[in-house]
């Protein structure tokens, strides 16, 4: 039997550039949270980093809500360091935004509407859904020039251990199939809605056809039972990415262009009660991040209000806060207080 020609969507991938800290993959600790002389991209800072591991383990217990980190010190001590490392512990679809407390008053929205975008950017909901995808060996594939029209016309049969089918394909199929370099003995997965083609690696059967395979060819089984299967897929979005999607008509180009403009409190009550009720279901979980403010004594006692309430939110990040000054003037007043900060944040 004949399948319906399926199409395909382009994946979105993110390039990681070389940075400061891109070499850093965790806080270098042991088990018992001693740190090591050199270990995950960190060295020295002993004392800093164990604190940092303690505060890791009461997030993952989930003790230290309402709460925010100060770390202090001068320039190049390692505070953005130690705030990626916290990050890395979490784990690897953990959200990190990164924000210095000068940018707030340079964007054209208003301070807190860039400290709750900020906030939203930290924290991830993961979604699982049931998706329909083909799974099987290709048998063979092949693809022709239609006579008419000059467009290629082409099929491809899969087989699993228990059954074999035939699929016609449409061009999309056929381009990507050929930008995925899929030739016969390959075990393939495409999931019907988005039409996406993924190589699992080759079969065991055709893995002594060729000599000459890369380290990184991987050979597996041939997948067993039906073609068609359910398969759990696992999506993780930002609050933020939510809010911008569903704020404007043409929301998601607005996610690229990076203009996103104020967002109204009305879509993000809608969003917030959206993800309530997908957590009830058991449809989603949501993913608290870490939001890292430095220079954090830039920041002016409008903005240090709001931080207080919203590190009180049901849906607060871990913020980490870091900054280089001693008793220094609070933005806006005329106090003196330790790094700037009013005395009742400090408090926290």
């Amino acid at each position: 039997m004949a399948d319906p020609k399926i199409s395909e969507v382009k994946d979105v991938t993110r390039n990681e550039r070389i940075d400061a800290h891109s070499h850093i993959r965790g806080l270098g600790l042991d088990d018992a949270l001693e740190p090591r002389d050199v270990a995950e991209g960190m060295v020295g800072q002993k004392p800093a980093r164990r604190a940092a591991g303690i505060v890791m383990n009461m997030v993952r217990e989930g003790k230290i809500a309402g709460r925010a980190v100060l770390i202090g010190g001068q320039p190049g001590t390692g505070k953005t360091a130690i705030a990626m490392g916290m990050a890395k512990c979490l784990g690897e679809d953990v959200p990190f935004t990164m924000l210095s407390g000068s940018e707030v008053f340079s964007l054209e929205m208003n301070k807190t509407e860039a400290l709750t975008q900020c906030f939203r950017k930290s924290i991830a909901v993961r979604i699982k859904e049931e998706a329909e995808i083909i799974e099987g060996e290709v048998v063979e594939i092949e693809i022709e020039k239609s006579q008419n029209s000059g467009s290629k016309v082409g099929k491809v049969t899969l087989k699993t251990t228990d059954m074999e089918t035939v699929y016609d394909l449409g061009a999309k199929m056929i381009e990507s199939l050929q930008k995925e370099k899929v030739t016969a003995g390959d075990i393939i997965t495409i999931d019907k809605a988005s039409g996406k083609i993924s190589r699992l690696g080759r079969s065991f059967a055709r893995a002594s056809d060729y000599d000459a395979m890369g380290p990184q060819t991987r050979i597996v089984n041939c997948p067993e039972g039906e073609i068609q299967k359910k398969k759990e897929v696992v999506h993780t979005v930002s609050l933020h990415e939510m809010d911008v999607i569903n704020s404007r008509q043409q929301g998601f180009l607005a996610l690229f262009s990076g203009e996103t403009g104020e967002i109204k409190a009305e879509v993000r009550d809608q969003i917030n009660q959206k993800v309530a009720e997908w957590r009830e279901e058991g449809k989603a979980e949501i993913v608290p991040g870490v939001l890292f403010i430095d220079e954090v004594h830039m920041l002016d006692i409008e903005c240090f209000s709001f931080l207080n309430r919203a590190l009180e939110g049901e849906n607060a990040p871990i913020v980490i806060l870091a900054s280089n000054r001693g008793i220094t003037t609070i933005r806006g007043t005329n106090y003196k207080s330790p790094h700037g900060l009013p005395i009742d944040l400090l408090d926290r």
